[in-house]
């Protein structure tokens, strides 16, 4: 992938050079020289050529200065040609490092609920790159209603069961206003089976909303409270903000491009408030494999310095969730996109052995 910039000034030197000063960025966090560049590089060059080269790519975008004679860094737009250009390998080592501790962190929360792995993933996450962790809880795109039977308690009190995939079991214990007989519930359930059996949660609770309002009288009491108990049934299976868990926001504070009170304020008012990174991470949730925002890419401008490095993860063979770094734009890629990447598929395997 060559930039519309003409092979004559993109050549393979300018790319090497390139290459070298974001390697050499992202290691230091100091503006780049020439003369660190043409030591640096390897190749039989002057100062004044490394400047020349310097000068054509600052003129199309790829680095910047930040003070006059001050060196250069790569722009979003350096970075974004880095990525998907200059690091044809990306070294396994990156991810081996990253494969032993997750394994024996997840195995220790086999046993524990969806969100606890998640919460590991995100803090494995977070220590090995010294990032900020992010992990959405897993969804179920496809819920849908296999049973629900009615059980009487004592005191005019129910135990609603309500069966989701043909496996996932849900409880409540639910007051009524008056008693109802097992033969009376189970009627009603068998009325709600025939109605929903089949049907995906979100529709039916769609359904029910309007199923009250368009009988009306004609339903007796016990099928309308049914129906009010279903309904409180499928909302509190769906939820209606999907969440995600996030660790090591603290990291964030040992970058100096990142350390600027009010920037990480807003930035972490941003991690509290959600919506915005949710979005985001909703962007990667049917992409295959990892993806990357780099600086403005992501579109909020909250976080124009930093980069989202993200990949899905998969529950019986759907992608329900996603799972990602955010850090600053100078952040090691190569190390990086590996080690997210082992992760989700680590997280996935988790997830299904619980099954």
């Amino acid at each position: 992938m060559t930039p519309a910039t003409g092979d004559e000034i993109f050549n393979e030197r300018a790319q090497h050079l390139l290459k070298v000063l974001v390697e050499s960025y992202i290691r230091e966090g100091q503006p780049v020289g020439s003369r660190t560049l043409s030591r640096d590089s390897g190749l039989n060059l002057s100062a004044a050529t490394v400047r020349n080269v310097m000068a054509d790519l600052e003129e199309y975008g790829f680095v910047t200065s930040p003070h006059t004679s001050a060196g250069r860094v790569p722009t979003d737009k350096g970075y974004r040609f880095f990525v998907d250009t200059l690091l044809r390998q990306r070294h396994a080592g990156a991810a081996d490092e990253v494969i032993g501790e997750l394994r024996r962190r997840l195995e220790e929360d086999h046993a524990r609920d969806p969100k606890a792995l998640v919460a590991v993933a995100s803090q494995v996450l977070s220590s090995i790159t010294h990032l900020a962790g992010v992990v959405t809880v897993p969804r179920q795109p496809h819920q849908s209603l296999s049973q629900i039977e009615f059980l009487p308690l004592s005191d005019n009190r129910v135990l609603a069961v309500m069966v989701v995939n043909g496996r996932d079991v849900q409880n409540r214990i639910v007051q009524l206003e008056r008693y109802y007989s097992a033969d009376e519930l189970r009627r009603a359930a068998n009325f709600l089976n025939q109605q929903f059996g089949g049907k995906e949660l979100r529709r039916i609770r769609e359904d029910l909303v309007g199923e009250i309002a368009q009988a009306g009288e004609q339903l007796n009491q016990l099928m309308r409270d049914a129906i009010l108990v279903a309904r409180q049934m499928v909302s509190s299976g769906m939820p209606e903000e999907p969440e995600y868990v996030i660790a090591g926001e603290t990291n964030l504070m040992e970058f100096a491009e990142l350390s600027n009170v009010e920037k990480l304020r807003r930035l972490f008012e941003a991690f509290t408030a959600k919506r915005d990174i949710l979005h985001l991470l909703d962007q990667s949730l049917h992409a295959e494999g990892v993806q990357i925002f780099i600086g403005q890419e992501s579109g909020y401008q909250i976080l124009d310095d930093c980069s989202l490095v993200t990949a899905p993860y998969m529950l019986d063979n759907e992608t329900v969730g996603v799972l990602g770094v955010i850090g600053p734009t100078r952040m090691a890629y190569e190390r990086v996109i590996p080690i997210v990447d082992v992760t989700a598929r680590l997280l996935g395997s988790a997830l299904n052995s619980r099954r």
